[in-house]
């Protein structure tokens, strides 16, 4: 007797072809952007434009982080800004120690006797803490002379902060606007604890100096922001199918069902408890690596990057690109975000009414939130939502 035959399951891509189509419009734009670039095209677009548009896709990442955490599990996070500046801290502390202790050693070359490592050490720590009125080395930049020790410690420290805040607050069956203002005290206390000087971070001033690569002071800036805006399109290309593929298949459709239903699940015998303890842990880590490459692109990370109204930011981003799309979350992050650097960034023309001008630095925020109520009240699935429409529309 013959067995059946189960029908041939199909790649993912073509189960999912939004998929495939977010692929081809990034692997196009990243093409277009290399081909106008200045570093190695026709010099249309200029290296501070490249790197705006790095840093963009590096927002888009955590957009997409967002809006798993968020669009797709219910979790409101008010606190995923801090993972991200976390992993900006991380990197941040090797490049500035690294490119702090190739200025050290280039100085002390010609001296009549060379230095000992422990004279370099001290010069190192009084170059780089002397601002706040330290010479001593701090015991948390113990590896920062260490690029590998420091990339773990990217993905490490949001992670392990996000789990053990998550453990706390799950077990507790912490939920809805309570949850959300436990995630906004964490990211407030350590905004707040960053400021302080004693901290090991140098305080207000934060890190400094990250747009200068170790090791590769002879490449122009205008090359090395294309090596990060390509860093950033791959890690965004890896991260939207990473999500993609986990909330297409059983556990996403556990995590939307915890979502719009969390008692129901659990009582039907899931762990709900370990599924929005993953989800948020992944988000957090997948956060702080789009931190590790916006930061060396920005060229500077203080504390200010982490205080709670960037994760408000963050969520507006999603809402207006329309939560539980990951496209949507994109295309939010990204209008948002370009549209506030043409704005604040001078672009924008002023308008001269007589009695008052409107200058856009400080009406961008009102245009902000003005748009975000014209979009939840007229177009409640975000803008997104306006290709599921036009797909369905006869």
């Amino acid at each position: 007797m013959r067995r059946p035959v189960s029908p041939k399951r199909r790649l993912f891509l073509a189960e999912n072809p939004s998929v495939m189509w977010f692929l081809v419009c990034l692997a196009l734009f990243t093409l277009g952007v290399t081909v106008l670039a200045e570093g190695f095209g026709l010099a249309l677009l200029s290296t501070s434009m490249v790197k705006v548009l790095g840093m963009t896709l590096c927002l888009c990442l955590i957009a997409v982080a967002m809006d798993v955490v968020w669009g797709y599990c219910g979790i409101l996070s008010l606190g995923h800004f801090a993972f991200f500046g976390l992993g900006g801290y991380a990197i941040g502390m090797w490049l500035m120690y690294a490119r702090t202790e190739g200025i050290i050693i280039g100085s002390l070359a010609n001296a009549a006797i060379p230095p000992t490592r422990t004279e370099i050490d001290n010069a190192i720590a009084t170059q780089i803490f002397g601002v706040v009125g330290s010479n001593e080395l701090p015991l948390i930049w113990g590896f920062a002379h260490s690029l590998t020790l420091q990339l773990l410690l990217v993905v490490l420290v949001p992670g392990l902060l996000a789990l053990i805040f998550g453990w706390l607050a799950f077990r507790s069956r912490v939920t809805g606007v309570y949850l959300s203002i436990l995630t906004q005290a964490m990211t407030l206390a350590l905004s707040l604890y960053l400021f302080q000087n004693d901290t090991g971070l140098r305080g207000n001033n934060g890190l400094s100096g990250l747009q200068n690569i170790p090791g590769l002071d002879h490449l122009p800036q205008s090359t090395l922001s294309m090596w990060f805006f390509w860093a950033s399109a791959l890690a965004l290309g890896l991260g939207y199918l990473l999500f993609a593929w986990l909330v297409s298949g059983k556990f996403g459709s556990v995590i939307r069902a915890i979502r719009d239903n969390e008692a129901r699940v659990r009582f039907l015998g899931y762990d709900v408890e370990s599924y929005k303890l993953m989800i948020f842990t992944l988000t957090a880590i997948v956060s702080g690596l789009a931190g590790a490459l916006y930061y060396p692109q920005a060229g500077i990370i203080n504390p200010a990057e982490i205080a709670p109204i960037a994760s408000i930011y963050l969520a507006v981003w999603v809402a207006i690109g329309g939560r539980g799309r990951l496209y949507g979350a994109v295309i939010g992050a990204a209008a948002v975000s370009l549209a506030s650097s043409w704005f604040t960034g001078g672009g924008a023309p002023n308008i001269d009414l007589g009695v008052y001008t409107i200058r856009w630095t400080d009406w961008w925020l009102v245009l902000l939130g003005l748009g975000f109520v014209a979009v939840t009240l007229f177009f409640p699935r975000g803008i997104g939502g306006l290709f599921d429409y036009l797909v369905r529309k006869p």
